[in-house]
């Protein structure tokens, strides 16, 4: 009886199924659609694809009845801008109209290369062109800004793809999409009639939206590069044909996306013919209806939802220079704020404070109406930071510097703060910024770059990130694995395919508009998404916000999976070395910035500065800032982007250096001045909140103890200041002396510390610490591997040069200080024996073109063995690194990063484990069993391998694009090697590697007591990262500590003089609470603060 109530169930419900099915088949064939006579799909597919081409059959096809009237402007003028590629910036708009300008005929090309060139336009419309839509078309190879008589910007103009001339016809000048190019504006929607003669401007870059690669995209610039101006004209416009050849277009997209197998394509595909059909018997209406009919036909109630978000990125440098970026960002901007005006559907994200400030600066009339926008929730600002970073290179403060210039920047002008991380075009992303974004009121995130990676599919779209610390925001990629899309069909439905957590959620963002080289959405774009709304065969498309999205996302981040630690990308690991200078002076500035605000804070709290001069310095810091996170950008310190825009980079960063130092000397009188003491006196300012020793050359013999010659009238002095404060340097030390000697063909170095030995060719063959017997680079007495190897690699990539190092480059190393090499090497010699300070030369010449030489050091008080390498580079495709082959077993490597260290496998066992052939570290990598390791310090290095029991520190790239002279010329940098007691002694080599940046400060002054310590922490396991002045300018001071081992912590912090307030702040410098406090002798106030793992915390003080 069970068995036949069952089947008779079965039936009756397979019934069922069958009648809806027919129901959804009746529904969805319309009486009104004739299907083709034949049944061939190819025939038909082309023939609507071919009616409306751009380029074939314009005679009788569609498209070639856009434009029914057109002609050329009547008049055209042209005046050339003095060459330069920033000179732009120093004309007014009034001061361009009143040049000389000559009359010239369209067809003409234009140079050189970042030039200007200015173009006046006169046309008179024809009398017959009354109640028509009106349209000026500008189709030149250069980008180019249409500005009013009156110097309003109205609209950028883009080349690339086929640019559509209506008197010329269609000519194709890019390789990009057809609607990649932007060459129209809308004159009237209809003509008034008006006999008036029109004038407009037109300023055109001598630049592709791309630059101006020679033979690539990504080539080094064509010097020679000229850009035609192609057409002028006018034309009226068909607002019916434009509208079906909309529709078929959408039609066609989907008869193509969704394939044979599928009867909503048939579905399409015969509406589209049917349309044709009824266009050539002259039916426009029935064409139109068909359409609209189709449109109509909804998706169901689970259809995924793709969030519509508009966008333009645009790089702040790349293959164009920075002052090139201003002029895109206000092309772009003004060409989207037209579509907002006639869309009001759509909505627009915008990242990078730097940007607005820019165009607030050079565009005011266009800000004004984005800060309409913007309080309207149609132009959106996102991202909270003020440029879009690299982010693996900047230090954590600079992440912090990013987030607060930024977030501030947007609270001023828009009076919101981001609500999104938005960093869509990273090369990885630190472990840290989970923390980071929590302490600036950012909880989401944003980025489409992980599905770059070469190794490993990311497993996740939708995830809860957590950082270090075990912050956790929520993260999203939109599936479809870009922030370019073109609002077609494929792209939806890919976005729902590609879904890595179907049934986890409902909504996936979708960012479309053309970007990197700027250009944003297209009215074309905004036409297709109202017809695919909520269309049946592709989900539903629905314009939405940020906030809004990220609300759908947060109702549903119960089903999401977690992901622990850094964001990985399996690609462009060659950005950690490439532009070694500009890696170099970010470090450098990075430190300044850093030791001039603690001075300035300190200033601050002494009161001795007037408050004018003190914001005037402030100001000057600030400024100096800004110039070191713009260079920060994603295509700037990773080193992907063209020559010219290092030239920039350079000169910011020497404008920042300056400033800073600059403030430092302003600063020094009044953090020492004895008004009773007349005879100055030498003091060592130590900016490290511990106290530190150092050996360092003075111009005066002085009466020290122990001292060493130095040359040219200089001497070695062993001094130690303490912890954030001075000291005299008439206080110097007399530490155990520092010998050298030689012994089997080897030099043995050695210190209160260690000892060491070098052989002839430059390598470290032991490495011993003081009193242990354990031998870094030997295991029971045998020897197993040596330090300091120079290897040279070949390096060339599958296609972009700059960014990518590959996983077959370290099949290919050649050891070049070694006898084998045949390398012409100068052995070792001595030339500094003791007793501060021994120091070995030698060097070798690494090809017929490149050459280095390394001087190799230890002081008396120094815990690890010093490097110092010139190098003379005018390689090819070559990757130099420093090589430490090892003892030590170690299953994992230490990497410093930002406010802490991550850690990282050194075997292959999984995929994702062989991806990590070169990853990003800072200051100091590690190999350690429990009881002995082996730290490599650098001052300005950031690429590393790990490897079994082998470190490699990247030293120099020689890509050839997009700089063509990437690196080439001499180098200076430095590495040291340090062992010390393993996994238990990290605090020791945190501390050295900070040590080994930021050397002590002489300073000549005059003071009435022994030393001073203006900040310090009491207890282990934690540093100060920043003292600075709160950015309110109420003189408050912030400063900012971060546990450093991984392990929770109490610590004391010991500020100076007595606070009126102390309270912990967020990253914006609000306060949060107050921490317990205790009152010392004196002026001393301890602040009590217990530090869970990595966790950063930031204390605002107030002073009277």
């Amino acid at each position: 009886m069970w068995h036949h109530r069952s089947v008779v169930f079965v039936f009756a419900y397979l019934q069922h199924l069958g009648q809806l099915f027919l129901s959804k088949v009746k529904s969805t064939m319309e009486k009104d659609v004739t299907a083709s006579q034949h049944k061939h799909w190819r025939t038909t597919q082309e023939r609507v694809e071919k009616y409306i081409s751009d380029n074939l059959f314009k005679d009788v096809n569609l498209r070639g009845k856009l434009y029914p009237k057109a002609k050329e402007v009547d008049r055209l003028f042209h005046w050339g801008l003095p060459l330069g590629e920033k000179t732009w910036e120093k004309w007014t708009f009034k001061n361009i109209t009143m040049q000389d300008f000559k009359p010239i005929k369209a067809g003409m090309a234009y140079g050189p290369l970042w030039s200007t060139h200015w173009f006046k336009v006169e046309v008179n419309i024809p009398e017959d062109w009354v109640q028509q839509e009106v349209w000026l078309h500008w189709v030149s190879q250069g980008e180019a800004m249409l500005w009013s008589a009156k110097g309003e910007p109205l609209q950028g103009f883009s080349p690339g793809g086929v640019h559509l001339s209506p008197v010329k016809g269609a000519n194709r000048t890019g390789a990009m999409e057809p609607d990649q190019s932007r060459t129209d504006y809308m004159l009237s929607s209809c003509w008034s009639g008006s006999q008036e003669t029109q004038v407009f401007y037109i300023e055109m870059a001598c630049c592709g939206m791309f630059g101006a690669g020679a033979d690539g995209m990504i080539s080094p610039p064509d010097e020679g590069s000229v850009f035609q101006l192609e057409a002028v004209e006018v034309s009226t416009r068909d607002k019916l044909v434009y509208k079906l050849l909309t529709d078929i277009d959408v039609l066609h997209d989907m008869t193509v996306s969704l394939g044979s197998n599928d009867p909503r394509a048939h579905q399409a595909l015969y509406t589209s013919n049917h349309m044709i059909n009824s266009i050539i018997s002259g039916n426009y209406s029935q064409a139109s209806q068909l359409a609209d009919t189709f449109f109509t036909k909804r998706n169901g109630d689970l259809a995924h939802t793709v969030a519509m978000i508009g966008n333009c990125h645009i790089d702040s440098a790349w293959l164009w220079p920075y002052s090139e970026t201003k002029r895109k960002c206000a092309r772009s901007w003004s060409s989207t704020v037209q579509l907002l005006e006639e869309y009001p559907e759509m909505k627009f994200a915008c990242s990078q404070a730097q940007q607005f400030s820019w165009v607030k600066l050079h565009y005011p009339e266009l800000f004004d109406k984005i800060c309409h926008l913007v309080k309207a929730k149609r132009f959106i600002p996102v991202g909270g930071t003020w440029v879009e970073m690299d982010g693996l290179i900047p230090s954590g403060e600079s992440f912090m510097r990013q987030f607060l210039y930024g977030q501030l920047f947007f609270k001023r002008e828009f009076g919101a703060l981001c609500e999104e991380f938005w960093l869509p075009d990273t090369f990885g992303y630190s472990a840290q910024f989970p923390q980071i974004c929590k302490s600036f009121g950012i909880s989401r995130f944003l980025t489409q770059k992980m599905s770059w990676s070469l190794f490993n599919k990311f497993p996740h779209h939708n995830f809860l990130w957590e950082g270090l610390d075990g912050s956790t925001i929520l993260a999203h990629f939109p599936p479809g694995d870009s922030y370019e899309l073109r609002v077609r069909v494929k792209e939806a439905i890919r976005t729902v395919n590609n879904l890595q957590d179907k049934g986890r959620v409902s909504t996936s963002a979708f960012l479309y508009g053309h970007g990197d080289g700027g250009g944003g959405p297209t009215r074309n774009m905004l036409e297709r998404s109202r017809r695919l709304r909520d269309v049946d065969g592709c989900p539903r498309m629905e314009h939405m916000s940020p906030s809004a999205f990220f609300e759908r996302l947060e109702a549903e981040q119960h089903n999401l999976c977690r992901w622990v630690g850094e964001l990985y990308l399996e690609l462009h690991n060659g950005t950690y070395t490439s532009q070694a200078r500009t890696k170099k002076q970010n470090r450098i500035c990075e430190f300044s910035l850093r030791n001039t605000e603690i001075l300035l804070a300190v200033v601050a709290v002494k009161g001795r500065m007037k408050k004018e001069e003190l914001l005037s310095h402030q100001d000057n810091l600030h400024d100096a800032w800004e110039k070191v996170l713009l260079n920060q950008f994603h295509d700037v310190i990773p080193g992907t982007s063209i020559g010219l825009v290092y030239c920039d980079a350079d000169r910011l960063y020497k404008e920042a250096l300056a400033s800073s130092e600059e403030v430092q000397r302003a600063c020094c009188p009044f953090l020492f001045k004895d008004p009773e003491k007349k005879v100055g006196e030498m003091v060592v300012i130590n900016t490290l909140p511990w106290p530190m020793r150092q050996v360092m050359v003075v111009k005066e013999e002085g009466k020290h103890e122990v001292k060493q010659s130095a040359g040219e009238g200089q001497y070695y002095v062993a001094v130690e200041a303490p912890g954030i404060g001075w000291s005299k340097l008439s206080t110097s030390l007399s530490p155990p002396q520092v010998t050298v000697s030689f012994s089997n063909n080897r030099y043995i170095l050695e210190n209160q510390y260690m000892k060491a030995q070098v052989n002839t060719f430059g390598q470290v063959e032991s490495l011993i610490l003081a009193g242990d017997s354990q031998d870094v680079f030997r295991r029971e007495g045998t020897h197993v591997g040596q330090g300091n190897q120079l290897v040279l690699f070949d390096d060339v990539p599958l296609y972009w040069d700059a960014w990518d190092t590959m996983d077959y480059h370290l099949e290919t190393g050649k050891v070049l200080n070694i006898k084998e090499s045949g390398c012409e090497v100068n052995e070792v010699e001595v030339v500094q024996s003791g007793p501060l300070v021994v120091k070995l030369r030698w060097g070798l010449k690494i090809t017929e073109v490149s050459s280095i030489t390394q001087e190799i050091e230890l002081s008396a008080v120094s815990p690890y063995l010093v490097f110092r390498c010139k190098v003379d580079w005018l390689e090819s495709h070559k990757f130099l690194k420093v090589l430490f082959n090892t003892a030590l077993l170690a299953r994992t490597a230490t990497f410093d990063s930002q406010f802490g260290f991550v850690e990282r496998a050194t075997h292959c066992n999984t995929s994702w484990d062989s991806a990590k052939f070169e990853v990003c570290g800072h200051k100091w990598a590690d190999l350690s069993e429990p009881n002995l390791g082996m730290a490599v310090l650098n001052d300005c290095k950031y690429g590393w391998t790990a490897r079994g029991s082998t470190l490699m520190l990247s030293l120099l790239r020689s890509p050839k694009a997009p700089d063509a002279k990437c690196d080439m010329g001499q180098h200076t940098f430095s590495y040291a090697l340090m062992p010390h007691k393993g996994c238990r002694d990290k605090t020791r080599v945190q501390r050295c590697a900070y040590e080994f940046n930021n050397n002590l400060t002489l300073l000549s002054t005059s003071v009435s007591h022994d030393s001073e310590v203006w900040f310090s922490l009491v207890g282990s396991g934690a540093m100060i990262e920043a003292v600075k002045l709160a950015e309110d300018k109420s003189g408050d001071v912030v400063v900012r500590v971060y546990e450093s081992l991984g392990a929770t912590t109490s610590v004391r912090l010991k500020v100076p003089s007595q606070p009126q307030r102390v309270c912990l702040c967020n990253g914006l410098e609000e306060p949060l609470s107050d921490p317990s406090l205790e009152v010392g002798e004196g002026d001393e106030v301890f602040v009590d603060l217990t530090l869970s793992p990595f966790k950063i915390v930031s204390i605002r003080i107030t002073y009277n």
